[in-house]
């Protein structure tokens, strides 16, 4: 392994050639200046971490964040240059390095709205940091990086930036700062005809003080922001030079492939080795607490020898778990219906199932290793890099800061690569540590992939409401087992009872968060029941929406706005339904109506989904485009298609032909409008998931009178027969 230092690491995290760098370190009281800086920081001029101008006028960003697809890097870096008055077209992007420095405290800015006094911003700020620091937190998921970091983080690197390249420019011409204009990455001098690139002062505005509070753009004046620029990412993806864990490669580096105890808490009894080790190219086999693995000159060898092997697992007790046991224990935990006022005109009760799901990301786990004594390099793709260096430490009985982790692009997240689900590191850091000082690639197979992931979990909600003479709604309560809270089971309608209440049910099978989260089940459950009540009442599932939200105008508009983009109300064909379904979550409001049409046989075809979207502002208007279409694409998937089923303890699923992923044949067209509001910055990668599911099982009913009330939608007959 190449012997490094941190004061090296951290040069490498620096942009080399002069110039300077700014973090918003500087003005929230987190860490000195210098702190991160390399050895002749004073010859460079160099400040700290986030912003660097070199003398070529080139201004890379140093993003606290990863890139798995969703664009976060170059939305992040429109909000620094906007408020820079940087030239985009000499703007550059780079992912910061996994040093506790670079820890990201500003998700929790994000998750609490953005709601704190001005005068407690810096304090704030600096206390988040603080603990993402100790807690080596640098993560990106949540749909947090542009609401927390982008707003409060970015955007005021990029206005200190600005000051003090102003600062630097009228010093130099001895000039009043104020008759310095900054844009297109020059300063200039309107009544002196002097001017100077960023680069050439670069060196000169290192030697400014950081100011603490640099004035921010009205957003009216906005250049960068609001329109569609190409993201920085896609070259490199198009052109084949985007790297990603699986890609990576070392001199004289092995490949690893494992077979994990299929049943969760299962530990390894027993394996004969010997047939594997007789084989072309292997190395070794590493025995494991909780799995078995082959180490080859290439990954197919690995492979081949890991199927001659035999191993016994135990099944940690687990062995009678099914799909059928843990529902019949979810429904005995929910029990009967809840309660609703006597004297009601009609009563409605449903029940709505929901399955285990995998986060089934194209690119599987992947991770490359070397370990010598007590240091390690680890290579992988991971939605916060602090973390991951951490989880191999534990693995290896080490300091954190004796590990040095290379993040690359992931090929897809969705919570699968998020804190507390690095088994993949743990797992290939002591396969590594069998091998040391060897380099070794461990590659997860699709199979390992599905069948040992952190799942999204299953739920079970039984609902009951009211309706008056009139058909007004009185109350609408639900109990629920899988999980939930506060956001995911919010209803935003004018219900004078209305309440949703957990009921515990343990089971074995290894959770985690999955793309939107608790939101993804609820806003089935939710918005599946409050069309049924539309029904029940004799009306029109809009209007009865509508109708409800008279105290919730962003509801009301999105609301709006989606049903008329879809044309609600006008007439379809036979055997052609619209169904509608909005929900709140990270902050962002998403109406969605589905246009389907279901044959007299019961084959279904999604023809159109239309998206609402209040997300408060919009950075890159292409890119959050993008963030919709793909959030209803990944939804569609799994309301359709996708279930993780249980039996003897495991996992039934194996690969894509069980596990199945809607085709572009099978994609509908997805039309998307976005509300500008006063609201803070919402989150878009994950809140167009949650309508989808309920806007198809609405539309299905409007189509064939079926209600489907379990997913994957699969499951559910939908032959049909007579006029609806």
């Amino acid at each position: 392994m190449n012997k490094w230092t941190r004061r090296a690491f951290i040069g490498a995290g620096t942009v080399a050639g002069g110039g300077f760098l700014l973090g918003v370190a500087g003005f929230t009281f987190a860490p000195g200046r210098h702190s991160l800086v390399s050895a002749d920081a004073v010859d460079k001029g160099q400040l700290t971490t986030w912003i660097t101008v070199t003398p070529d006028n080139l201004v890379t960003i140093l993003i606290p964040h990863c890139e798995m697809g969703q664009g976060t890097p170059t939305a992040l870096a429109m909000m620094a240059a906007e408020e820079l008055e940087a030239d985009w077209s000499r703007v550059r992007v780079q992912e910061a390095p996994a040093l506790d420095a670079y820890a990201n405290g500003y998700v929790i800015r994000a998750i609490g709205g953005g709601y704190v006094p001005a005068v407690l911003g810096r304090g704030v700020d600096y206390g988040t940091y603080k603990i993402a620091e100790w807690f080596g937190f640098q993560v990106t998921g949540g749909s947090t990086a542009v609401r927390g970091t982008g707003e409060y983080g970015m955007r005021v690197a990029g206005a200190a930036a600005k000051e003090m390249l102003l600062a630097a420019a009228a010093e130099q011409w001895g000039v009043p700062v104020s008759e310095c204009v900054a844009k297109g990455s020059r300063v200039t001098h309107a009544a002196s005809g002097r001017g100077s690139t960023f680069g050439q002062l670069a060196r000169a505005a290192a030697t400014q003080p950081v100011p603490t509070s640099p004035a921010l753009k009205n957003p009216d004046s906005f250049i960068i922001r609001r329109t569609s620029l190409p993201r920085l990412d896609l070259p490199a993806k198009v052109d084949g030079s985007a790297k990603y864990a699986i890609d990576f490669t070392t001199p004289g580096m092995l490949y690893a492939a494992v077979e994990i105890a299929p049943v969760q808490g299962g530990t390894l009894v027993s394996v004969d080795t010997t047939p594997a080790e007789s084989m072309p190219g292997v190395k070794k086999v590493v025995k494991l607490n909780e799995a078995v693995a082959v180490v080859a000159d290439s990954f197919w060898r690995a492979r081949r020898a890991l199927a001659a092997l035999k191993p016994e697992f135990s099944d940690a007790g687990h062995g009678d778990v099914s799909t059928a046991s843990i529902f019949a224990a979810f429904d005995k935990a929910l029990g009967a219906p809840p309660e609703v006022p006597k004297g009601a005109a009609k009563i409605v009760t449903a029940d709505y199932r929901a399955p285990f799901l995998a986060h089934a990301t194209m690119e599987p786990m992947a991770c490359t290793a070397s370990v010598e004594g007590d240091r390690a390099e680890v290579w992988t793709g991971v939605q916060d890099p602090l973390n991951a260096r951490s989880a191999a430490a534990k693995a290896l009985g080490i300091d954190a800061g004796n590990v040095r982790l290379t993040n690359f692009m992931l090929g897809g997240g969705f919570g699968r690569r998020l804190p507390f689900t690095f088994d993949y590191v743990d797992l290939a850091v002591r396969v590594a540590k069998a091998m040391s000082p060897t380099p070794v690639k461990t590659i997860w197979t699709r199979e390992n992939d599905l069948q040992h992931d952190y799942y999204r979990g299953a739920a079970l909600s039984r609902h009951a409401g009211a309706l008056d003479a009139n058909g007004v709604p009185l109350a609408a309560h639900s109990n629920y087992t899988g999980g939930g809270d506060s956001e995911a089971v919010f209803m935003p309608y004018a219900i004078a009872a209305k309440d949703a209440e957990e009921k515990k049910a343990a089971h074995p099978i290894r959770l985690g968060q999955w793309r939107s989260v608790l939101n993804s089940q609820h806003g089935f459950f939710k918005e599946s029941f409050i069309d049924e009540m539309a029904h029940a009442a004799g009306k029109d599932p809009f209007e009865f929406r509508r109708a409800l939200l008279g105290d919730q105008p962003r509801f009301k508009a999105a609301l709006e706005k989606a049903a008329a983009m879809a044309g609600w109300g006008t007439a379809l064909p036979q055997g052609e339904g619209r169904g509608i379904a909005i929900c709140e979550s990270f902050g962002t409001i998403v109406a969605e109506v589905a246009h389907v049409a279901v044959s007299a046989d019961g084959r279904l075809k999604v023809l159109h989904v239309y998206a609402a979207v209040d997300c408060g502002d919009v950075v890159n208007l292409d890119g959050a485009t993008a963030q919709v279409e793909g959030g209803i694409i990944f939804a569609l998937s799994a309301a359709l298609l996708s279930e993780i089923t249980i039996a003897r303890g495991r996992v039934v699923e194996t690969n894509f032909r069980d596990y199945p992923m809607i085709h572009i044949a099978d994609a509908p067209k997805v039309t998307t409008a976005f509300i500008r509001s006063d609201a803070p910055l919402g989150g878009l990668g994950e809140p167009p998931v949650p309508p989808l599911a309920p806007a198809l099982a609405n539309a299905i009913h409007a189509a064939t009178g079926i209600r489907v009330r379990e997913l994957p939608i699969k499951n559910t007959p939908l032959k049909w027969a007579g006029v609806i």
